[in-house]
């Protein structure tokens, strides 16, 4: 995968040169392109970073001309089983229950707009803009992959979508995880088909609804607004999908919803693991600790990666004085002679706590970056395979265990860096423990309540987590008249992995400003440079 950096990264989606024609197979590729701020999909070279960007920060798409190749020979061999009579699940018969009824050809195309329509039954809330984005550039990357007999032109759309921001509407529940995310993708792809509602740039901030001309719609986002599918697609000279066989199914099969949200729990909880070891050795400085315990050879002597990881963030930003002027504290100095043997765990165990959120974090890397970029159609097409039989074969790659399963783990991980952080914003803000003035409040306490009430906020979003930390995927419902026996249930574990990053995230905010407040008390005394830059 080739990626041009933005020249101007504030750059609007909007004013981009990179619009495909409409209904053609000309897509920007590496030779019709060479130098355009795009991210070139080929269904196997993603990253997390890239697809969030491309939610995100706007980035276009293009394809390679590999990937054309395969897309197109793996349509080939869906037209071969048309022409052919053969049967096939998912080309030429129903779904699921009905999988044993076979379709006529002249209704094939009514089968997949069928398909969407009946699919398309999620309910609540609209994903965001940006998270829909990730949502179908993921999708387009999987097409990428060719195992999926999806048309050229129906890609090109999709991709002309992504790019022209006309990206639809879709709600945040009704997926079971198997077979896929069906019912998210269904709306996605519903949006293409000039149905339901995308989101449309709103330079007013209210549009007028058809049937209503004096009651404006509700902006749910900033700068955008639901909007018939329709006519977002007319406004910009976008034809609605003309699905042929089998393209229906290719849009709908797989666990894109649940990856894609992944991805973007995985950038923000890599970010606000670093954040938290930063914030803990301010919070360690303010309460007049020792670093003694992050010494390398008490990490050495138990050598877990992320616990030495931790450890050398935290040792690399207090007391050093063998490294130099800017790594000498006052405050180190200050209490050298204390008599103070041992801090606190939340204090003297933060390597060997936050060090296993570090090492689940790179687990969670490893099997999100891999389904990122895994086709998990069903049926699948091997356009290479000479013996017909197993051209099109049905199988279970849609299961969204995977990451069901790993975002259950991270939304474990990352709420234990919230359970470390809200005690020691307790120990700073109790006087018994800090040495400190309670809940931080030097002048005139009691007419001033201090930092009390941003613990308790603390306190409670921890409580919270402990409920949203109940593994999703450990559930299991069979539905679809028992064809669908086991479901992964991974559209909440992404969902939660969410709400409780942004719960530790403001935890971890809330344990900054105690920390830097505490330190401020200790003045005129000074800390290391790292953390006085804080």
């Amino acid at each position: 995968l080739t990626y041009w950096i933005l020249s101007n990264p504030t750059m609007s989606s909007f004013s981009s040169s990179l619009s495909v024609p409409e209904r053609s197979s000309q897509i920007p590729t590496h030779s019709s392109l060479p130098s355009a701020p795009t991210v070139f999909l080929d269904g196997d070279s993603l990253t997390p970073e890239l697809l969030y960007d491309i939610g995100f920060n706007f980035l276009k798409i293009g394809i390679t001309e590999q990937t054309i190749q395969r897309v197109q020979e793996g349509r080939k061999i869906i037209d071969e089983v048309i022409a052919e009579g053969r049967t096939v699940y998912g080309v030429n018969t129903g779904f699921g229950l009905f999988s044993k009824v076979v379709i006529d050809n002249q209704k094939l195309k009514d089968l997949q707009i069928n398909l969407i329509h009946s699919h398309a039954a999620g309910v609540g809330p609209y994903l965001s803009l940006q998270r829909t984005r990730m949502l179908l550039a993921l999708r387009i990357n999987v097409l990428c992959k060719g195992h999926s007999g999806i048309t050229l032109n129906t890609l090109s759309t999709l991709i002309l979508a992504l790019n022209e921001n006309c990206i639809s509407c879709v709600p945040i529940k009704g997926t079971v995880g198997a077979s896929g995310d069906l019912a998210q993708l269904a709306h996605l792809a519903l949006g293409l088909l000039g149905e339901g509602e995308m989101w449309h740039h709103d330079d007013n901030h209210s549009h007028i609804q058809d049937d209503s001309p004096s009651q404006p719609m509700h902006v749910t986002t900033t700068e955008f607004a639901p909007m018939p599918a329709k006519k977002v697609l007319s406004m910009h000279k976008i034809e609605p999908l003309s699905l042929q066989a089998k393209e229906g199914l290719a849009l709908i099969n797989g666990t894109q919803f649940i990856t894609s949200l992944g991805c973007e729990a995985l950038i923000r909880g890599e970010r606000l693991a670093r954040q938290t070891d930063v914030v803990a050795a301010l919070s360690l400085e303010a309460l007049k600790g020792t670093p003694a315990a992050y010494y390398p050879l008490i990490h050495m002597a138990r050598p877990h990666d992320g616990q030495i990881y931790s450890a050398n963030i935290l040792r690399n930003l207090l007391h050093n004085p063998s490294k130099g002027a800017e790594f000498m504290s006052e405050i180190a100095d200050s209490h050298r002679n204390c008599g103070k043997v041992q801090d606190a765990y939340t204090l003297r165990c933060a390597p060997q706590v936050h060090g296993i959120v570090h090492d689940t974090l790179r687990f969670c890397r490893k099997i999100l970056a891999t389904e990122i970029n895994s086709a998990t159609d069903n049926p699948m097409v091997f356009a290479q395979e000479s013996n017909k039989q197993y051209q099109i074969i049905s199988g279970g790659n849609f299961h969204g265990e995977y990451p069901a399963k790993v975002l259950d783990y991270l939304a474990i991980a990352i709420a234990e860096l919230g359970n470390m952080s809200e005690r020691r914003i307790e120990r700073l803000n109790n006087p018994d423990l800090s040495e400190l003035p309670a809940f931080l409040m030097k002048n005139e306490p009691g007419l001033n309540s201090g930092f009390m009430i941003p613990h308790c906020t603390a306190a409670a979003l921890v409580s919270e987590n402990k409920v949203l930390c109940h593994p999703s995927s450990v559930d299991s419902l069979s539905t679809s008249a028992a064809k669908e026996d086991h479901v992964s249930m991974g559209g909440f574990s992404a969902r939660k992995s969410l709400m409780v990053m942004e719960n530790v995230e403001t935890i971890v905010a809330i344990e900054l400003m105690c920390a830097a407040q505490g330190i401020d008390l200790l003045r005129p005394l000074r800390s290391t440079l790292p953390l006085e830059s804080l």
